[in-house]
């Protein structure tokens, strides 16, 4: 087995508290309501949205992928931070990837105005399998895109979160 990780940030005009907020504590609610197209819906399977928690994201028609179900690692409401793994759905690849863990760190920007989403990927393979560049890519392409829709949707609601 083998892990594979990735880093990236994203900037945003967002407070970070209030990116914190719409993300991790509302994103069940708000990303399906926002991009459906992209999510359709997400469902608590199991605990209470915190640590140990089970959810079972469906993607909507514009994905590749049908599902997946998230296991809630962290949530720290102080720190602005939130880890998750991925442990069940077509997107672990069958037979190449054991799961993925997404650790995300929401900070203010030097500047004082916006923030920084610091996201790090951690993929887990199953044998000799490697992530090919251009899964990498795709991946941060749609987390890009939905990061940007939060971002819209905030800026045109300014009193949402």
């Amino acid at each position: 087995m083998g892990v594979f990780t990735y880093e990236r940030e994203v900037i945003t005009e967002i407070p970070a508290a209030k990116l914190f907020n719409a993300v991790v504590l509302e994103g069940d609610t708000l990303l399906p309501k926002i991009i459906p197209q992209a999510i359709k819906n997400v469902e608590l399977i199991e605990g209470d949205g915190g640590p140990g928690s089970i959810k079972k994201i469906t993607f909507g028609e514009g994905s590749q992928f049908k599902y997946v179900k998230h296991k809630v690692e962290a949530v720290d409401k102080e720190n602005l931070s939130y880890s998750y793994s991925v442990i069940e759905g077509d997107a672990l690849i069958s037979n190449a990837l054991e799961k993925i863990v997404y650790e995300i760190k929401f900070s203010p920007s030097p500047s004082g105005v916006g923030s920084i989403c610091k996201n790090t990927s951690k993929y887990y393979t199953i044998g000799e399998f490697e992530i090919q560049e251009e899964q990498i890519k795709a991946g941060k392409d749609k987390a890009s895109a939905v990061y940007k829709a939060i971002e819209a949707y905030l800026l045109a609601n300014p009193d949402a979160y």
